[in-house]
């Protein structure tokens, strides 16, 4: 006799036979869908669709318009360039995932590429798609790992696997090629179709795919020469320095010369700031209004309160002005989609009064300044300034760099910079570390020191607050004259011995149990930091605590 099992499927319940595949079910019950299933969420955890399904279960088929399916689709699409392209130019031809572009990735090649030779390898990846190749997973010796990457001149991935203390490793293989990601896996190349990819200079690129942001098509590129210029100056600086990847930086602290780096690295945060505060200083006569915004978690008020003091240094008096405190009183705060007070859209500012004052204080007026009672959500007026000669105002909030407020301040009278964690470090070639994820971790560390928050509650605002992010922060991130990355090249290692432990209480039944799962797989790649040779002033002790501007 066939046993059976049961699957609550999108409400309803089906019985199939014991021991079928996630992909069989999805084939019979979900064949038409305009994103192929990639992953499925069983029992509240990710199945790869080879799984099998052997007990009553929970079922969800999704496809890259949900987060971790999307990872999966990315790391698949890299993996079938990496294969097309060492079908095309050889073994040792390879690239180097480097970091997120305008909803995409940019990659640069360990060999000069031409836009021929890239539309070249754009048809070769479409016939590993179109051949359905499958990708198949394998579990190895951790040692045979190491020797199997060092002799294709995959360095970077045994050096992952050198402080990898599994006696086992799980890999993925594409035809005569093994790998190593980060994500579960579609289990074929005919699944990761959607994608496209753009030239942008000698050897880099750019690989586009739709996102959960924009999940109903690829978005056109469009190049961010601010942004581009930034990731480009870091890369180099970690390449200088010859610390490109979570085994480089492992290397380091196993070696003893961490607290040499932590100098290093926090004096040059201190030198770019500080560069920044020169070239304010320069156009003294027409900037008197300094505007700052920047993503959650991006140490914008330690870097405000840096900035103040060197602006000091050279004269002049900052005022710092939050637009937190121009919100609009609690019962005209607009509603998002779901019915939810949007306390992040433009709309739940006073932009009337914040433009009105702020062109007032510009002619020399005396101003009463709000000050907002998020208790009881109104604004209430308690402090009056007036700005003198040498008085300069820094402004900030999510909205700072919108080009829709102070319309009635001339643009030569605003410096906007842009602050974001920018880190320069990849997992690997073939695996880079996600710059939300960084300061995900950060505001994971924060929330519970500061606020006692669960993890589970700060997990649970993540995707609220990335949704608004990319709305009312990232379009505008072109805008700055001045973008600072507050990343610390070590910081990882460091939040790792902090937010370790909190990621370990989220339960097995929890909604956030597989996120916390990922970060923890993540985590892993690192070596512990502690935090004695951190300076006061970093930007890192605004979340770990002992900050000179916060304690």
């Amino acid at each position: 006799m066939i046993e059976t099992i049961e699957a609550r499927i999108n409400g309803k319940k089906y019985k199939f036979s014991k021991g079928i595949t996630l992909q069989e079910i999805a084939n019979e019950l979900e064949p038409e869908r305009k994103y192929p299933i990639i992953l499925a969420r069983v029992n509240n955890h990710y199945k790869e669709l080879t799984a099998t399904l052997k007990e009553n279960s929970d079922v969800e088929f999704l496809d890259l318009t949900e987060r971790e399916a999307n990872r999966c689709h990315v790391n698949g699409l890299i993996y079938i360039l990496v294969y097309a392209i060492k079908k095309l130019y050889g073994k040792t031809s390879d690239i180097i995932v480097q970091h997120s572009l305008d909803k995409g990735l940019y990659i640069e090649t360990t060999f000069r590429l031409t836009e021929s030779k890239l539309e070249s390898i754009k048809e070769a990846m479409k016939a590993v798609i179109e051949a359905d190749m499958p990708i198949s997973k394998v579990t190895i010796d951790r040692l045979e790992a190491i020797k199997y990457f060092e002799s294709i001149n995959d360095f970077a991935k045994a050096g992952v696997m050198t402080y990898n203390t599994n006696n086992y490793i799980t890999l993925y293989r594409l035809g005569n090629l093994y790998n190593y990601f980060y994500s579960l896996m579609a289990p074929s190349t005919g699944d990761l179709k959607d994608f496209d990819l753009t030239y942008v200079k000698d050897n880099g690129f750019v690989l586009r795919f739709p996102t959960v942001y924009i999940n109903d098509r690829i978005k056109e590129y469009e190049h961010h020469p601010n942004m581009f210029k930034v990731f480009k100056e870091n890369r180099d600086w970690a390449k200088l320095i010859h610390i490109e990847t979570s085994s480089d930086l492992n290397k380091v602290v196993s070696t003893g010369k961490i607290s040499d780096l932590i100098k290093i690295d926090e004096t040059l945060q201190s030198n770019r700031l500080l560069t920044v505060a020169k070239d304010i200083n320069e156009h003294k006569n027409k900037v008197k209004i300094i505007l700052i915004a920047g993503p959650s978690s991006s140490g914008k008020t330690t870097s405000t309160r840096k900035l103040c003091m060197y602006l000091k240094s050279f004269g002049l008096t900052p005022h710092v002005i939050s637009m937190d405190d121009y919100f609009v009183d609690k019962e005209d705060t607009p509603l998002d989609e779901y019915g939810n007070p949007d306390y992040e859209c433009l709309e739940a500012m006073d932009i009337k009064l914040f433009d009105k004052q702020m062109a007032s204080l510009m002619k020399g007026d005396k101003v009463l300044l709000p000050t907002y009672n998020f208790t009881l959500g109104i604004k209430e007026y308690k402090s009056e300034l007036q700005l003198e000669e040498k008085d300069i105002l820094l402004i900030e909030g999510i909205h700072a760099l919108d080009s829709k407020i102070l319309t009635n301040i001339s643009r030569e009278n605003k410096y906007k910079i842009y602050i974001s964690a920018l880190t320069e470090l990849n997992m690997d070639y073939h695996n880079r570390i996600c710059t939300s994820d960084n300061r995900l971790l950060r505001r994971i560390v924060r929330d519970n020191r500061t606020r006692n928050y669960r993890i589970e509650h700060t997990l649970s605002l993540w995707p609220s607050v990335r949704r608004g992010e990319e709305k009312y922060i990232f379009p505008y991130q072109d805008e700055a004259d001045a973008t600072i990355n507050s990343a610390a090249i070590y910081e990882i290692g460091v939040l790792k011995t902090y937010v370790e432990p909190l990621l370990y209480s989220v339960p097995s039944d929890s909604p956030y149990y597989e996120e916390a799962k990922r970060l923890l797989n993540f985590l892993r790649l690192f070596l512990p930091i502690p935090a004695d040779a951190i300076p006061e002033d970093a930007v890192i002790r605004e979340f770990i605590g002992g900050s000179y501007f916060h304690e």
